[in-house]
């Protein structure tokens, strides 16, 4: 099976390297889950001072990436190894867990890294197929972007995570917010790990996390509940810890 390969457009490739210089994105390079090539426009500039920017037109604050050495750059990358070309923005689509789904079955993605005021806006409308923001914020650059976007889609690539359902048990995968999580010791300056948990019996653990997580979205995203469906018998669960949740503040 060929590793994933994400392949960056972007002025600090040391930057973009430290995502993959330990943790689970480290382990998949080096199993060959995926791969990493950074590119720098600078490396195709043409002018003696290796320029990437250069001021607006129409005048304003700031600078604008050039177009010709981030074409050229774009171009290089896909012609060594095609893909959707990705612009890390804060005008993009949102990054949700549905998105990471769809790009995790891609084979390779071009991840576009702006810095300054942006690029030249001709750059997306010739080679980028998809705007992406990972939230309503603006920060120096697109390569944090980029590295949250790695990061992400990683753990979703077969053999990345010690478990194969790990992923599936995230917070966002299926719509919901994750369920607490509890380990040793089982009691912590008067605080108990649930009983349910340390029952045994299956059927109630998975119970239990469900409502857990319908509770916690229901009280922390309610917006994640109305974009989902909710089947009966989570309905079900939601009013019963809801029921609780009240009782339990009417008592404080």
């Amino acid at each position: 099976m060929m590793p994933m390969r994400f392949d960056v457009i972007t002025l600090f490739p040391e930057l973009v390297a430290s995502v993959v210089s330990g943790g689970v994105t480290g382990r998949a390079m080096e199993r060959s889950i995926i791969g990493l090539k950074s590119w720098n426009p600078r490396d195709f500039s043409t002018d003696v001072h290796r320029t990437v920017d250069d001021r607006p037109y129409g005048g304003g604050p700031g600078m604008v990436m050039k177009a010709d050495c981030l074409l050229q750059a774009i171009r290089a990358a896909r012609q060594e190894n095609p893909g959707k070309v990705v612009y890390l923005s804060p005008q993009g689509m949102p990054l949700n867990q549905q998105l990471v789904r769809q790009f995790a079955t891609e084979d390779n993605l071009i991840l576009l890294c702006g810095r300054y005021e942006g690029i030249d806006e001709r750059i997306i409308e010739l080679e980028v197929d998809m705007e992406c923001s990972i939230g309503d914020y603006v920060l120096s650059g697109g390569e944090l972007g980029a590295m949250v976007l790695i990061d992400a889609v990683t753990r979703l690539l077969p053999g990345t995570l010690g478990h194969d359902d790990s992923a599936a048990q995230d917070s966002f995968f299926d719509g919901l917010l994750d369920c607490p999580h509890y380990t040793r010791p089982d009691e912590l300056e008067g605080l108990s790990v649930p009983a349910v948990l340390k029952s045994g019996n299956h059927a109630d653990i998975a119970r239990w996390r469900k409502q857990q997580a319908l509770g916690r979205t229901w009280q922390r995203r309610p917006d994640l509940l109305k974009a989902r469906q909710l089947t009966v018998s989570e309905q079900a669960l939601l009013d019963d810890y809801i029921n609780e949740f009240d009782r339990s503040t009417k008592l404080h």
